[in-house]
């Protein structure tokens, strides 16, 4: 049986009645969110690539008017959500609310929480998966009034991830991202020996997507229109020696600090220079990470290690640390260089 979103059902065995639009208003919880991730909200089961697809083919209006699926949303704007159908089976996993789970907390105060995400776990439901971070917080806490994610990780990325609970300490917080005033280092396990005088990678990146809804970036030239500008800056914290027994090449273990937050900047940014992310199952090199996998690296090493900003209150400037997980350290120390 098909549920129709949006439409009536039908009465008897009397032919459906034409299903219908809506008609959604932003509220205040929602301003700043992308049109994507307030359509797979509010259309509960509807497949990712489907949003996506509704939002091309413009069945999707944002105060009228075509929109784009990184549009963003404001409090009073109208978004017309088209009738769109989903299977039961669908649906009920849908309307399963997600496993209740805390994670480990660097810092907790009344206004924010910052936890250290572990690999593999989605920051929210979408990309396949029904819930992340955000959805397993708020069903461990039912009394808490408001939890919103301050920015984002990638799933297979770990580390420092803030989440907001007010809505003063979120808007406050995502400016202090969207001015570049945070400072955001990360851990990175890259082939090959990084030139040490490659400090600067100052390369525009370029955003799309598959037709299967998955966004890809790629590197692209100054005066692509589409290019936004990305910097990252790259310090060499230690290099490891080549295992030629295992098949593994030399590697780098690399401080990277991104002054813009464009979506995959880190891991497109190094695989562009010649040194992919051990373990990177999008711009990695996969022949790689199947002998990486066998010595017992079973994911990306990509780590949120470090970050800064100023308290949403107090405007103390706060400086968090996550260390690297047992995964990645206990790989590291079969290294003659990290034992």
């Amino acid at each position: 049986m098909k549920h129709i979103i949006g439409g009536k059902p039908a009465a008897g065995r009397t032919p459906p009645e034409a299903p219908a639009a809506r008609i959604v208003e932003v509220d205040a919880e929602s301003a700043g969110q992308r049109l994507d991730n307030f359509l797979i909200r509010h259309l509960k089961g509807v497949p990712k690539t489907h949003v996506y697809r509704i939002i091309r083919s413009g069945e999707v209006r944002l105060n009228k008017g075509r929109t784009s699926a990184d549009a963003r949303v404001a409090p009073g704007d109208l978004v017309r959500l088209p009738p769109v159908r989903v299977s039961d089976k669908v649906l009920d996993k849908a309307e399963r609310p997600a496993p209740a789970r805390e994670f480990p907390i660097l810092l907790e105060d009344e206004h924010l929480i910052a936890i250290d995400k572990p690999a593999g776990t989605a920051v929210h439901g979408g990309s396949g998966v029904s819930f992340g971070v955000i959805e397993q917080l708020r069903q461990a806490r039912p009394q808490a009034r408001f939890l919103e994610l301050v920015h984002r990780l990638d799933r297979e990325t770990s580390g420092i991830l803030l989440v907001a609970k007010k809505r003063s300490a979120l808007t406050h917080l995502q400016d202090q991202f969207r001015g570049r005033e945070t400072g955001k280092t990360y851990l990175a396990l890259v082939t090959g020996h990084w030139p040490a005088n490659k400090k600067v990678i100052d390369t525009p990146l370029h955003k799309y997507l598959q037709e299967d809804g998955e966004r890809r970036v790629r590197v692209t030239t100054p005066d692509d229109p589409d290019g936004m500008r990305s910097v990252t800056l790259v310090k060499v914290r230690s290099q490891l020696a080549p295992r030629p027994l295992q098949g593994l090449p030399a590697m780098s273990l690399l401080e990277v600090t991104i002054k813009t937050g464009r979506t995959h900047q880190i891991r497109v940014h190094l695989s562009s220079q010649g040194h992919p992310i051990a373990g990177d199952d999008k711009y990695g090199d996969f022949d790689l990470n199947r002998r990486l996998q066998k010595q017992g690296l079973k994911r990306m090493f990509l780590h949120a290690w470090r970050l800064q900003f100023d308290h949403p209150a107090s405007s103390e400037r706060l400086e968090l640390r996550a260390e690297l997980p047992p995964e990645l350290t206990a790989f590291l120390s079969d290294d003659p260089a990290h034992a």
